[in-house]
């Protein structure tokens, strides 16, 4: 087997791009590698064909089992778990020709829905095609209950708003409407500027925040329908802190989205959800609000 070391350097950034779609936490993948590679040090398998498909195997295997350990601590998570916003480099592995859109976070909030056995068939075939053989000796399935999960999985997802809004589906044109919307939004947040919030607002938006699991610190559960959106986003007392921080457009998995900082330090973010409407403008379809100081450490 090649040094450790050689083998980190070269698979790491792939074991990650596995890891954080299918934990939606950059710090839980991150760990998740480390023991992956310590565990492939304490082994020493000799005879491997193909080490970067045995490491993925490692990966999703460690990556399954958090995710089934994980479901009490989600069951009792005050307000609403969020997948944790990542950008720079860790982003775009190996450049990927894994695809982009799957790390948009609207994209990655649709992964969390899933069980973590199709997570992981979705994952490994949507983002890093391998073929239902390999997935299914990766995940201990059938090649047969593979491919009927991975079909399943992507005629369900198909419909929603994320897929068909996907990163890669853009033009330069629509790139620059995003960044025009966002800071149209950004203007009418700062200035209480209600008909300018309609104007943005789909018919039927949802906003949802996290906030680390205090109650306090955001809305509990998801807001959904334009008059409650657009009662929390024009509020003079609810998210009063987002207006004393300063607002910055940065990339956010694959995508624009709105950074808060306080001096160097990140405080917030508010990833959307872009679509097209009847006219062709564009509209805020979903709002994400990452408040837990734990998920901003990657940005």
């Amino acid at each position: 087997m090649p040094p450790l070391e050689m083998l980190y350097a070269q698979y790491r950034k792939y074991a990650f791009a596995i890891a954080y779609r299918m934990l939606g936490s950059a710090e839980g993948a991150e760990d998740a590698v480390q023991d992956c590679f310590a565990e492939l040090h304490r082994r020493k398998p000799q005879d491997v064909d193909n080490m970067k498909a045995y490491i993925a195997r490692m990966i999703t295997n460690a990556c399954i089992n958090t995710l089934n350990s994980a479901r009490n601590r989600k069951e009792t998570y005050i307000g609403e778990w969020l997948p944790e916003p990542i950008s720079g480099e860790e982003n775009d592995p190996e450049a990927v020709a894994q695809q982009r859109d799957m790390l948009s976070y609207a994209y990655m909030v649709l992964l969390d829905r899933l069980s973590p056995g199709e997570r992981a068939v979705f994952v490994l075939r949507e983002a890093f095609q391998y073929d239902y053989a390999a997935i299914a000796e990766m995940t201990g399935r059938t090649e047969a209950g593979c491919r009927q999960i991975y079909s399943r999985v992507k005629r369900s997802l198909e419909a929603e708003p994320a897929v068909n809004a996907a990163p890669s589906r853009r033009t330069e044109q629509s790139r620059d409407s995003r960044a025009n919307l966002l800071r149209r939004f950004t203007d009418a947040f700062a200035t209480y500027d209600i008909s300018g919030m309609i104007d943005l607002l789909a018919e039927q938006p949802i906003f949802t925040a996290d906030g680390g699991g205090r109650e306090l610190r955001t809305v509990v559960r998801p807001m959904i329908g334009r008059k409650g959106v657009l009662a929390l986003l024009t509020s003079r007392r609810i998210f009063a802190h987002l207006r004393e921080w300063t607002p910055s457009f940065e990339q956010l998995g694959g995508e624009l989205q709105l950074v808060f900082r306080q001096g160097d330090q990140v405080m917030a973010t508010l990833c959307f959800l872009i679509e097209e409407s009847a006219n062709d403008q564009p509209r805020i379809r979903e709002l994400y609000l990452m408040l837990a100081d734990d998920k901003l450490t990657r940005i």
